[in-house]
């Protein structure tokens, strides 16, 4: 048993000054601090304030006696846990059940001889001291463990990413690279249809300047298929036929930028491409609705250097709070007429820049939705967090992206937001 710490205080609380003054001489002669006082309210003050190791109690006592001031110290946080021994001449069996019932450890019955008396004293100091020992070690046991949760349930997520991400992007490479062929056959072969069709309108004219009379036949058939609307409108197709190769090009590029190979070291990126592929991805959840107006998204970009990251990586904490952003304003809308969201039109706001020592990134986005309250800010960034519905939402994105932002790159993941003032989450990443 661990040995009796030589600076142990004890209260003393005794009515009798003879007693009192007995009990301090023989206490302090082994090397005690003592602390003394004569009645229970008194006695409940002092032991709040000095907090004892161990108290001498007596039962008997004017006003509150040894049995209510006993009951006083165990309904008290801070002194609930002090060891009290009780003092008494009366050596009946009820009154020491009744004194260990309301929670003190000992009886010590008067008179009482000094060798009984320490011996009780220093036991029960060594169990205190004992306890407080293993509260302390349970205490950096249980810290060291849920540390080893905290690392294990980071672990499980970053295993989860990669190999989604691995998975995903796998799919997406292959079907990005059999659109590209097909596409690419097309958009080259348009240029070339467009100049067969120029140089046939240039034919039919020329017929139409030398032969401006026909036969009735080639009258009839010009009338049916509307040759002079036809040629107008030739040039239109094929240019919208163009527009349109050019976005499924665009969107192709966009996922191979957004869901690329991350290698296992990092490589100088746009961090601009990145942020752009994911707007491209999400822009169907963009467009006005027979709800609402469409979402704006105001891209405030300065001229930042290339960054060395793992851009794939990235890209998705981007892809999380874009969704988070739009998820947000959409809830927002509930409610509120079309009317109503368009006078104060939903957007999402993407600033970035360089902090003043230019030696960090900081990557601002910003709603203006409903906000979110201090206490889940707090828990936004937990893992398995989430206000969304059952079966809306893992609570995994923003633990990821905060995993990807701070452990991936060094950077910082933080969090600004109020009820009704929107929310914004601003990317810290070093150069």
């Amino acid at each position: 048993m661990p040995d009796v710490p030589e600076d142990s205080l004890i209260l003393v609380v005794d009515d009798t000054t003879t007693n009192l003054e007995m009990v301090f001489e023989i206490l302090t002669n082994v090397g005690f601090e003592v602390a003394t006082e004569m009645d229970g309210k008194k006695a409940l003050q002092q032991a709040e304030s000095i907090l004892p190791d161990l108290i001498l109690l007596d039962v008997m006592m004017p006003g509150i006696d040894g049995f209510e001031t006993c009951k006083k110290l165990k309904q008290n946080s801070a002194t609930c846990d002090i060891p009290v021994i009780f003092m008494t001449g009366n050596s009946d069996t009820d009154s020491k059940v009744t004194g260990l019932s309301i929670g003190a450890v000992d009886y010590i019955t008067k008179p009482f001889h000094e060798e009984e008396l320490l011996a009780r004293i220093k036991t029960h100091l060594q169990l205190r001291n004992l306890t407080k020992t293993l509260e302390k070690r349970v205490a950096e046991r249980t810290t060291a463990l849920s540390r080893a949760l905290k690392d294990l349930q980071e672990s499980q997520l970053q295993l989860v990413q990669t190999e989604k991400m691995s998975a995903l992007g796998q799919l997406v490479a292959g079907v990005a690279h059999e659109i590209n062929n097909p596409v690419g056959f097309i958009h080259g072969n348009l240029r070339h249809a467009s100049v067969y069709f120029q140089d046939m309108i240039n034919l039919i004219d020329l017929y139409q300047q030398h032969y401006p009379n026909p036969v009735p036949e080639i009258q009839e058939e010009i009338a049916a298929i509307d040759l002079k609307y036809m040629l107008s409108d030739l040039p239109n197709l094929i240019s919208s036929m163009k527009e349109g190769v050019q976005r499924i090009r665009n969107i192709s590029t966009s996922l191979r930028t957004f869901y690329r190979a991350d290698s296992d070291r990092k490589v100088s990126c746009n961090i601009h491409d990145g942020i752009d592929s994911t707007i491209m991805i999400l822009k169907y959840r963009l467009k006005a609705s027979k709800d609402r107006p469409d979402i704006q998204v105001i891209r405030d970009y300065d001229n930042l250097p290339e960054l060395k990251c793992f851009l794939g990586q990235l890209n998705q904490v981007f892809m999380n709070l874009l969704a988070n952003a739009i998820d947000a304003l959409e809830e927002s809308n509930v409610g509120r007429t079309y009317i109503e969201i368009e006078a104060n039109a939903n957007q999402v706001l993407i600033h970035t820049t360089l902090n003043e020592n230019k030696n960090h990134i900081l990557i601002r986005i910003k709603d203006n939705g409903m906000g979110m309250s201090a206490d889940v800010q707090q828990k936004i960034f937990d893992h398995l967090f989430t206000t969304k519905p059952v079966g809306q939402g893992t609570g995994l994105g923003l633990s990821i992206a905060r995993q990807i932002v701070v452990e991936k790159h060094g950077g910082t993941l933080e969090v600004n937001s109020a009820i009704g003032q929107g929310s914004e989450f601003i990317i810290k990443l070093p150069i």
